[in-house]
């Protein structure tokens, strides 16, 4: 064994390696440092011997060197010394150490590291040939045959650009042949993508292996080790692609068992790019009493073009075994679309997708219940839009739209397939068009605007079946309004108009009294049949101020009001010449019109002569800002909107008043809590039936006005950070709380959190695993948010909530790798507790662990992950669950 300064030369001082059969016969052989370059402590600089004033073998010519310490060319041995800092540069390999000696005849070279009076390494060597990188404890290496031994090496290398991401793989190695630039043989070897060089928390050891750089490691008997503790997780022979860039591979699946379906293999499946900009994962699920499912998941991209995904499941659930009697059938399916485009790659034609349909219990009944807050969403929708604008004078833009909206409690869908509307820009033919409009006659305008629909009412049995087509209806809208305005006495600003309206439909209703039926029949006219309308309307509107000042070395200095009164009329005659008239069963006259059950509905019969009024509130306060550097007060919304609203009917004989309609919001402390609230308030009293009668509520011994209807919704989120100086100064730099719930869910937790352990891409609270562990103290990170919801009916009353409950939900950091948090609720209408989940987390640097738990209700279960955060090495997990509630 050789040293130099403690340097090891050929082999480890502190254990015993036996080497390969084949590195021992090496003819290399590691050179002998001269003693004098030990003893020598005056510093050379290498240009006092450049190789220029010796005559040197050809090779030297283009060897560039340097050192720190010591530089000597030899001629006698053939040999150049390096020593502190040593560089060389040679046919595009660069090679630093702490000493480096390189035999120019035999063009070999030897790098090691320098070890100090105190027994620390340092310096170790840096090779690098092309782009790959290698940093070992010593290094032997041949220019002409461009093999090396390397004496612990060390190297990373980027793996994977797919749907989970990319990760950096080490690949550590006691010995290391090289035989050339592609294909190293490693033995004794670790794998790892833990972030702590020196001790990583796992590994995967492998006794011998082939490496081709950027491309994979093959490997014989392989193991994981944790915390330099063996597993029996092993494997006779391991293959690790280190493809840079998006590669085909197996997807390898989860498995466990339910009472219901058997044993299980989940999420096993097969990943395809397909050319730069798009890729396809296609995976399954399979059971033993034979229920499965498909899914293809596929993303594609293209840099400032467009982007999005398209995701389809297919599931065949069988419930228990043929022949017990909870033994059924049954399928699940969803298609999830969304498509969006980059606004500079086509700015005269926009399309857009956003699609979330399938069977409306599928997310109840799907063979993986992860998504949890999924569950409670009551409607999937849909939207596929083109649009296309014509800029020439005038402007018109046109757009095809087809949209989706379906209930999943009732299973009731409604479509447009699709929807085309057009409208013109505004015209002022009196005025020029670049020119100031000003009066009554140049402020003259009108515009044009046209809606086509073929709206499709279907359920979840009929559709995607011809049947959905059955009760399909038509309808088409051409609108003209034309209006004006212009100030009175300054302050008033009035406007008057009127529209003009086209209403086009391909199916009518014609109906009769059959005598022989006793009943009126309902005849469907096919063909194409019109009608028109028109109203005429006028509103004046103007804005009040009222500022309260009570000084500005008051820490409220002033109040702001403004109000916005505006008082409107309309006026539409009666269009009875659309009215047709039969006589049923008593002799008695009936009007109806045919138009009545089309899609655009029908012409009013009788004439519409109203008045409407209305309030807009807003009330502001200025008060001193506690920065007493700040040179303005700041401004505190008290409401930041108040709308009272009603209206008079002067054709109506009876209940002429509409009834009063207030709303309003406001959001305080420092916008942390929102409040938004409305109401109904009518004037009239009510019978013993609960209709609405002529007379005022205040003379049937009432109040003045009767509480009809109200709803009230407050929102409040807080967190540690609230009531920090630093947080307060760059609130509005920090992302809001978004755990968005997948499938078109809501955008916070308060259901609950979905759980996809198969998605090991690291969320924003792995990526604390990555710096030093801070000292909590009595700063423990927290966040916490309530919502807080009422509706109260009364319009015939029943004096009654319609619904009530308060929801929460939270996390706490307890250390900086343990969190906990929690989502629940009650409903003080049905006076039980919503859904309800409880998280907990643990961050254990290269692995994550989660748990969570429903703990009872509809969806009572838990899950239970552990697993390597890195997609690379992302097979390598253990998750469990808790059996399906029957």
């Amino acid at each position: 064994m050789l040293f130099l300064g403690g340097c090891v030369l050929y082999a480890q001082e502190d254990r015993i390696i036996p080497l390969p059969i084949k590195a021992i016969q090496d003819s290399i052989v590691a050179p002998l440092f001269p003693v004098a370059a030990i003893n020598d402590g005056i510093a050379r600089d290498s240009t006092q011997l450049d190789s220029a004033n010796i005559k040197p073998p050809l090779l030297l010519g283009n060897i560039k060197y340097k050192a720190k310490d010591y530089v000597k060319l030899s001629q006698k041995d053939h040999k150049i010394y390096l020593y502190n800092e040593a560089e060389i540069y040679y046919q595009g390999t660069e090679l630093k150490a702490g000493i480096i000696i390189m035999d120019y005849v035999k063009n070999e070279v030897y790098a090691g590291r320098i070890k100090d009076s105190l027994g620390n390494y340092s310096q170790l060597p840096y090779f690098k040939q092309g782009d790959n990188e290698v940093i070992p404890d010593s290094i032997r290496f041949n220019f002409d045959t461009q093999k090396a031994i390397i004496w612990n090496s060390r190297t990373e290398q980027q793996a994977g650009l797919g749907q989970l991401g990319s990760d950096t793989m080490k690949v550590y190695a006691d010995i290391t042949k090289k035989e050339n630039d592609s294909v190293y043989f490693l033995y004794e070897g670790k794998i790892t993508t833990a972030e702590d060089t020196i001790n990583p928390d796992y590994y995967i050891r492998i006794r011998k292996a082939k490496f081709v750089p950027k491309k994979k490691v093959i490997a014989g008997f392989s193991n994981l080790y944790i915390a330099d503790v063996p597993t029996p997780i092993a494997l006779p022979f391991a293959y690790f692609p280190l493809t840079v860039g998006r590669s085909a591979g197996i997807m390898m699946p989860s498995f466990g068992n339910e009472p219901d379906r058997g044993y299980f293999l989940q999420d096993m499946g097969y990943y395809i790019p397909i050319g730069e900009y798009a890729d396809i994962l296609v995976s399954g699920d399979f059971y033993t009493n034979g229920s499965y499912g498909f899914k293809t998941q596929s993303i594609y991209s293209k840099r400032y073009k467009y982007r999005g995904n398209v995701n389809f499941r297919y599931e065949n659930l069988v419930n228990s075994q043929k022949g017990f009697s909870d033994y059924s059938r049954s399928s699940n399916y969803n298609i999830q679309i969304s498509h969006s485009q980059d606004t500079k790659a086509s700015p005269n034609s926009r399309f857009s997708a956003s699609v979330n349909l399938g069977s409306s219990q599928y997310y109840r009944n799907s063979l993986q219940q992860r998504n949890l807050p999924s569950t409670q969403n009551n409607t999937l929708s849909s939207s596929i839009s083109y649009s296309k604008p014509f800029p020439a004078y005038p402007s018109v833009n046109m757009s095809l739209t087809a949209t989706h909206s379906q209930n999943t409690n009732t299973e009731k869908i409604e479509m447009t397939l699709p929807t085309l509307q057009a409208s013109m820009e505004r015209i002022f033919p009196f005025a020029k068009r670049d020119g100031i409009k000003k009066g009554i006659i140049q402020n003259i305008n009108f515009q044009y605007d046209m809606s086509a629909i073929n709206r499709i009412s279907t359920n979840d049995e009929e559709f995607f079946k011809k049947e959905m087509f059955d009760d399909a209806r038509f309808g088409a809208r051409h609108r003209i309004p034309i209006s004006t305005n212009f100030k009175v006495a300054k302050f008033f600003s009035v406007s008057v108009g009127g529209n003009y309206e086209d209403v086009w439909t391909l199916e009518t209703f014609n109906k009769r009294y059959d005598a022989d039926q006793e009943a009126v029949v309902t005849d469907t006219l096919s063909g194409f049949d019109r009608y028109n309308k028109y109203n005429f309307n006028a509103s004046v509107g103007t804005t009040l101020y009222g500022t309260f000042n009570f000084g500005e070395d008051k820490k409220i200095q002033a109040i702001r009001h403004v109000m916005r009164p505006s008082l409107s009329y309309g006026y539409a005659p009666s269009f009875e010449k659309f009215y047709d008239e039969y006589i049923d069963g008593n002799g008695e006259v009936v009007q109806f019109t045919r138009f009545q059950g089309t899609l655009n509905g029908a012409p009013s019969l009788n004439k519409s002569n109203s008045l409407s009024f209305s309030l807009a509130n807003t009330l502001e306060a200025k008060v001193t800002d506690k920065d007493s550097t700040a040179t303005e007060p700041k401004k505190v919304p008290i409401l930041s909107n108040f709308n009272i609203s009603t209206g008079y009917n002067f054709e109506s004989d009876s209940l002429k008043l509409s009834p009063l309609s207030v709303n309003g919001g406001t959001n305080i402390l420092n916008k942390k809590m929102s409040i938004n609230f409305s109401a109904g308030l009518d004037p009239y009293a009510i019978d013993n039936n609960g209709r609405r009668i002529n007379t005022f509520n205040i003379d049937n011994g009432g109040s003045l006005l009767r509480l009809t209807r109200a709803n009230v919704n407050i929102g409040y989120s807080i967190s540690n950070e609230t009531f920090s100086k630093e947080k307060e100064e760059e609130e509005d730099e920090v992302d809001e709380y978004d755990y968005v719930a997948q499938s078109g869910g809501r955008t916070d937790d308060l259901f609950g959190r979905a759980d996809s352990f198969t998605d090991t891409r690291s969320r924003d609270d792995d990526k604390k695993g990555n710096v030093e562990n801070p000292i909590y103290a009595t700063k423990i990170p927290w966040n916490l948010r309530l919502a807080y919801s009422a509706s109260y009916s009364n319009s015939a009353r029943q004096n009654q909530f319609s619904s009530h409950s308060l929801m929460f939900s939270g996390d706490i950091d307890l250390s900086p790798r343990w969190k906990v948090g929690g989502s629940s609720g009650y409903d003080f209408k049905n006076q039980g507790f919503t859904l309800t989940q409880l998280r907990f987390e643990r961050d254990l640097k290269s692995f994550s662990m989660r748990f969570t738990w429903t703990p009872f209700g509809q969806y009572k279960r838990w899950y239970f992950f552990i697993g390597i955060k890195s997609s690379i090495l992302s097979d390598l997990k253990w998750e469990n669950r808790s059996q399906r509630a029957r």
